[in-house]
């Protein structure tokens, strides 16, 4: 048991490490299929469509770095910038989502890469206390474990 609970710690440790180290690759890899998803976006039932939506309502955010970024889209040059950027969807027409200038008063103009990797970070302390607290009852199983072992392999003789 002790074995078990040692290699489950590692792995957790190593998993740890690895997502330390190669965060900033994980945050490029993150900003480069977000531009994938805004190229590729049809406005249909694709889960990229919907995800990169569902990203820019639940955070009021509108493309990658800015609202800009829709320009070099295809969907932008057929119908503008999408509903899910709109502040009010009730003050949005596709007219104005065919133009940057009038698209900039109605749209969030943050870009949606900055916000999902702050709030990401803003979140990593909570993650990283939870990590801590679980490691730390896997260490005293460990040592429990360990102990057990021990007592009975000192006691094995005494047994009637």
């Amino acid at each position: 048991y002790a074995m078990l609970l040692s290699l489950i710690f590692l792995i957790v440790l190593v998993a740890a490490v690895v997502g330390f180290v190669f965060r900033h690759e994980i945050k490029t890899n993150f900003e480069s299929n977000l531009n994938l998803a805004l190229k590729g976006y049809n406005a249909t039932a694709d889960r990229h469509s919907e995800a990169v939506d569902t990203i820019q309502r639940t955070l009021h955010c509108c493309g990658v770095q800015n609202y800009s970024d829709w320009e070099r889209t295809e969907y932008f040059t057929q119908r503008g910038i999408p509903q899910s950027c709109c502040r009010s969807q009730d003050d949005c027409s596709e007219e104005d989502l065919k133009d940057l200038s009038k698209a900039k008063l109605k749209v969030f103009v943050d870009g949606c890469f900055f916000l999902v990797t702050s709030a990401m970070e803003s979140k990593m302390s909570v993650v990283a206390g939870i990590s801590f607290g679980i490691a730390c009852s896997q260490l005293v199983g460990i040592i429990l474990a360990c102990c057990l072992s021990q007592y009975i392999t000192n006691n094995q003789y005494e047994m009637v």
